[in-house]
């Protein structure tokens, strides 16, 4: 069966975690995706965070499944022949470089142009135009400065990151959402065009509740937040602790037997909250004044879960959604990464998948979170480093024998 992204060439230009995110969703998909990398350096990540001595780091492996890798010195003049001709032959170029990085190698957008104007450049920046844009950015960074860290954690306590990598998985997202409508749009036109994904501005737009209660905050307190009513409220949207955030009450309760992880989340609906009640062996508050209604529980929501976790720490978290599911009240365990890595429907399904490597043997990854219908995934293990420079130079640039043995003697592969 064909894949959706089938015929289509990137050249990757990527490092470290969210071009690669990017590059490695769109090979999951179908594409030809061209890993350039350093001679005999490679992508940082190949060496980072290492579990096993002298093998690629699961944290390079988990981001670079699908692709086929080359090295090259794009300093060097024939390097830069190489890279001129894989621009000629690709469909899409991705970087994250620091601002400016490939102007200085002498390729601007407009000499890319020049070369393939069919080419979607991609590029993912720290910031956009303005006064931090030549800044260079992580992680952390970018979730301090996209107003996440500022909205996690609880009132009491500093600014929170968060344990997901919304900056940079977020971003790359974005990047791949941005290169296939650029894709798109191209079979119109005919022309290639520019695609920039900013961390900060992804990391706003999943923080878009937070900037919502900005603004509500100007016209009183925020009633779903734990502050209220005992509480104060600033002039900035407040951390919230666990509360759900989405205009229904929710919290995570303690379970049985009291580990690490043996925690439920659950939310109060107001139809659900007769069934709750009834669950947890509290019928006399179902019509209550004091409880009955949302209105009723607001200004009480910290009793309200007491109440609840009473009942809870008697249950397992999966007593506590065998229970409730039933009965239309909204939950879920907390789930440890080791919970899910062991989860059999997720393997069924793909979303984490064992995948057996040359030097380092098997391990688990991810997989696609997007399910095609009919363009299935199968991830296949990362490269090593330069594995396939023979195989591209010759069938992607056209090169022989002679021509990459020159190459390689110079020092450009």
């Amino acid at each position: 069966m064909a894949k959706a992204l089938e015929g289509v060439r990137i050249l990757d230009m990527t490092h470290v975690q969210s071009g690669p995110t990017c590059t490695q969703l769109l090979a999951w998909f179908g594409a030809d995706v061209i890993k350039v990398e350093r001679p005999g350096v490679g992508d940082a990540t190949r060496g980072q965070l290492r579990d096993i001595p002298d093998v690629d780091s699961l944290y390079f492996t988990m981001l670079n499944h699908n692709k086929r890798s080359i090295t090259l010195n794009t300093k060097d003049a024939k390097g830069k022949e190489i890279f001129t001709r894989l621009i000629e032959e690709c469909d899409v170029m991705v970087e994250n470089f620091s601002p400016g990085a490939l102007d200085r190698m002498g390729f601007t957008w407009e000499r890319i142009q020049e070369i393939n104007p069919r080419m979607v450049y991609a590029s993912v920046k720290g910031f956009g135009p303005g006064p931090f844009e030549e800044c260079k950015v992580y992680e952390n960074v970018a979730q301090c400065t996209g107003g996440s860290a500022s909205t996690t954690g609880f009132d009491d306590g500093p600014p929170m990151i968060t344990g997901s990598q919304i900056g940079d998985t977020g971003t790359g997202l974005n990047l791949a959402l941005g290169i296939v409508t650029a894709l798109f749009q191209r079979e119109k036109s005919g022309r290639g065009q520019r695609v920039s994904c900013a961390m900060q501005d992804g990391v706003l737009n999943l923080c878009r509740v937070k900037m919502r209660d900005q603004q509500r905050l100007g016209h009183g307190p925020l009633k779903e937040y734990p502050q209220y009513p005992n509480g104060e409220f600033g002039e900035a949207t407040p951390r919230a602790g666990n509360a759900s955030g989405g205009g229904q009450p929710g919290w995570v309760v303690k379970c049985a037997p009291g580990g690490p992880n043996d925690y439920a989340y659950v939310i109060i609906q107001p139809p659900g909250w007769a069934p709750l009640m009834r669950a947890i062996g509290r019928e006399d508050l179902i019509e209550d004044p004091e409880w009955a209604t949302p209105e009723a529980r607001l200004p009480k929501l910290d009793q309200c879960f007491a109440i609840i976790e009473k009942w809870t720490q008697t249950k397992t978290k999966f007593e506590v959604m065998e229970i409730l599911n039933p009965v239309n009240v909204p939950c879920g365990p907390i789930l440890s990464m080791k919970e899910l890595a062991a989860e059999p429907s997720l393997r069924e399904t793909g979303t984490v998948v064992e995948v057996d490597h040359p030097t380092r043997g098997k391990y688990l990854t991810v997989g696609n979170p997007i399910k095609l219908s009919d363009s299935p995934t199968e991830v296949v293990r990362s490269p090593l480093l330069g594995e396939h420079t023979d195989e591209v130079l010759k069938s992607v640039v056209g090169w022989s024998d002679e021509q990459v043995a020159s190459a390689r003697e110079s020092g450009a592969i």
